[in-house]
């Protein structure tokens, strides 16, 4: 049987995979457990928090951390 249209898919959850550096991943653990957390929970919470924000405030957020990204690579080139 032939469909009628494309087919789509969506997804209701996503997973992503971030690259740390190790002081980074070890910063991420230290607040974790103080928190009582999983590292993985601490991050998603830090995400979904984001993500919540005011478009302004999301667009600075994202904003000032592809500036530290950007001056992480400059230093690492």
């Amino acid at each position: 049987m032939l469909l009628d249209g494309p087919v789509t898919r969506y997804s209701t959850s996503m997973k992503v995979t971030i690259d740390l550096s190790p002081a980074q991943a070890e910063r991420l653990r230290q607040e974790a457990e103080r928190l009582g957390l999983t590292p993985e929970d601490l991050a998603r919470a830090a995400v979904a928090d984001l993500l919540a924000t005011r478009d302004d405030d999301f667009e600075a957020a994202a904003k000032r951390v592809l500036q530290k990204n950007q001056e992480l690579y400059r230093r690492l080139a």
